[in-house]
Order: structure tokens, then C-alpha cells, then sequence
């Protein structure tokens, strides 16, 4: 069986052994870029509830990865697939039989995507872990909060999502390409805290410039300047405020009808306190919809903080057709956007598995 797909991946075969979080996610965006992604999974493992989503855009079949005549019918997707993925601790592939070097065997041009948190080597690989404790190691999460409060995780974004499942499609499309010259395939080893480092570069640099403090919150972005933080409104709602350059700055001196004369100056770190007091002040005058009007249309670099249920409603958003919706559940739709390859409509999740010999048959 064979399934037409749309987008700049149009072709591309990948083999996506089952996992959880930025294996899955990679799968997806992979997918919905126009890849044709089979899942490898157990028998009645379909999966519900907040996992399911992440399964749009596949195809899956069902496999004992324990039995070794299933390991040979994973092996028949293999030797005609371009990419595999995989999300175990290192070493279990190998021990199953479906390594990078059996693999490779089978399938000298297979690009065989490996994601951890840890990595493939080092003290850790073989620990467990999670987004919190990935992002924990690398500065980053330290980096996040307020001044004299705790540091404040990230979701999960930083290090599952960012500098997980990102780093590990970005490696694989890297390999496809470098594939084209030398015709052999490779292994990505694309881990968390690599990815989570490389996301961090700026701050590194601003810290090796002496640009950034190892104090929490005393920043340029990470609420220690008074033009960068959020502000409560009279609704108890918030606005967000980026308004770095000195031009936006002024449009938010602006909007909020203060006299800049005689004010502290706009970087000066003495003078943010009493920056943060007036504009808290003020932004508390009107509800945080009243703001938006106010700066609507400006390069103030101030925004509404919108929760989701509004970010559905949002006139830019929905404007983009940004998000859609599948199986009644609101997703962002394929990302980024091509012109000539345009990407398809996702499609919902599969129901049901398909027979693993039908696939890619013809």
C-alpha cells in the first residue's frame, strides 16, 4: 500500500519506532512536511488520550520487536525506507537486533535517527530523565524566572521539543542531503542537552561578553529589564512587553502616557525598579483588552498574553490559518510554509493498525 502525501517530503519513507515525546513529535513534523511515516508499534498499543495527536500523518503497523521473525518484517520496511527513528536508552536496538550497524547492513543509504536526553556516550546515557532534568544541566533552566524566586521550567518546550525532536529532524533532513553526494546513509546521535546548549547560544555569548549574569532575573530577557516582562492589568489579565530598541520604547512611553523627561534611562539597571513600579502602575489602570486597543497597530512591541482557548480567536492567527482543527482536538498546522510544495491537510490519527506487509508493497 502506498500513500499519495503533499509537501517538500514528498517520497521520503521513514520508519518511526514507537516512543514518547520528541520521537513522536519529530515523526509528526516529518509527516506533516509530507514524509510517509510508519509507526512500529505493539500489538493494541494504539494510543489515546493527549498522546494520540501526535500520531496525525501516519501510518502504523504492529510488531513484537522481542519475536524475531516480526524483527525480520520490520526489517522489509527498513531496507526500503529512507529514515528510521528511534527513542530508546542506548543499547536497546542493538540488543534487539535493529541497531544502526544491522541496519545499515540492510540498508547502506538509511539515515538512522537516535533521540535521548543524554546522548548516545557520556556519564548519563543510560539514566532516566525528563525535559526538566535535560534543561536542568545546561544552564538554562537556572536561567528561568524571576529575581529571588525559583527557577521556573519552560513547559516542556526547551528540551523535548526544541532541543529534541527539532535537532533530530534537523539532523536527519542534514544527512538526506549529504546523502545525495556520497550515497550512504548515517547515524544521528541528536540529544537534549546538545540541542538545549545550541538554543542557548545568545545568552552564552552575552555572558562571555559580560552582557549576562548568572543571578536570575536581572537580565535583558529574562524579566530583569522593565522593558521586557509582563504587566497585570486592572482584569487581572496581562500584557507582554519586548520592546528593546529604543524606538519601541518610545511608543511604549507612548501608550502608557508617561513623560519620558526626567525618567530613569531606558538601561540604566538602577533605574528599573522605578521604571517597573510606574509602568506596573499604570498597566493596572485599564483591563488588559482596553491595552491592546491602545497599542494596537504599533511598534511598541506589546502584546495581549492570550491563553489558548483565545489564541484560537486571534485575528492573526486565524487570519494564517495558523491552527486547525482534527478529531475536534485544536493543533497548529504543518510548519513552515513552502511555495512551490505547499503541505497537505494533516490527516487524523489512525484507528486502526495496518498489515505491516502492505506496506510500501508496491
Amino acid at each position: 500500500m502506498s500513500t499519495v502525501r503533499q509537501g517538500p517530503l514528498a517520497g521520503i519513507k521513514v520508519v518511526e519506532l514507537a516512543g514518547i515525546g520528541p520521537g513522536p513529535h519529530a515523526g509528526l513534523l516529518l509527516a506533516d512536511l509530507g514524509a510517509d511515516v510508519v509507526r512500529v508499534q505493539r500489538a493494541g498499543q494504539l494510543p489515546g488520550g493527549f498522546d494520540r495527536p501526535q500520531l496525525r500523518g501516519r501510518t502504523v503497523v504492529e510488531a513484537n520487536l522481542k519475536d524475531p521473525a516480526d524483527i525480520e518484517r520490520v526489517y522489509g520496511l527498513i531496507e526500503k525506507a529512507d529514515v528510521l527513528i528511534e527513542g530508546f536508552r542506548p543499547g536497546v536496538t542493538e540488543r534487539l537486533g535493529l541497531g544502526p550497524d544491522d541496519a545499515l547492513a540492510r540498508n547502506p543509504r538509511l539515515v538512522y535517527g537516535r533521540m535521548t536526553g543524554w546522548g548516545q556516550e557520556g556519564p548519563l546515557a543510560e539514566r532516566a530523565g525528563h525535559d526538566i532534568n535535560y534543561i536542568s544541566l545546561t544552564g538554562v533552566l537556572h536561567a528561568i524566572g524571576r529575581k529571588g524566586e525559583r527557577p521556573v521550567p519552560p513547559l516542556n518546550m526547551v528540551g523535548d521539543f526544541g532541543g529534541g525532536s527539532m535537532f533530530l529532524v534537523f539532523g536527519i533532513l542534514a544527512a538526506i542531503i549529504e546523502r545525495q553526494s556520497s550515497g550512504k546513509g548515517q547515524v544521528i546521535d541528536a540529544a537534549m542537552v546538545d540541542g538545549a546548549l545550541a538554543l542557548s547560544h545568545m545568552i552564552w555569548g552575552m555572558r562571555g561578553s559580560n552582557a549576562w549574569s548568572d543571578e536570575r532575573g536581572v537580565n535583558l530577557l529574562d524579566t530583569g529589564m522593565s522593558f521586557y516582562d509582563t504587566y497585570e492589568t486592572a482584569d487581572g489579565k496581562y500584557m507582554a512587553v519586548g520592546a528593546i530598541e529604543p524606538q519601541f520604547y518610545a511608543q511604549v512611553l507612548t501608550g502608557l502616557e508617561i513623560d519620558p523627561e526626567g525618567l530613569p534611562l531606558q538601561l540604566d539597571p538602577a533605574g528599573q525598579q522605578t521604571l517597573k513600579k510606574l509602568f506596573t502602575e499604570r498597566f493596572r489602570s485599564k483591563t488588559r483588552d482596553e491595552w491592546a486597543a491602545i497599542f494596537h497597530g504599533t511598534d511598541s512591541c506589546v502584546t495581549p498574553v492570550l491563553t489558548f482557548a483565545e489564541a484560537t480567536e486571534n485575528e492573526h492567527l486565524t487570519a494564517r490559518g495558523s491552527l486547525l482543527e482534527l478529531e475536534n482536538i485544536t493543533q497548529h498546522a504543518p510548519a513552515p510554509r513552502f511555495s512551490r510544495t505547499p503541505n497537505g491537510v494533516p490527516t487524523p490519527p489512525p484507528t486502526e493498525a495496518t498489515p505491516i506487509e502492505s506496506v510500501w508493497a508496491d
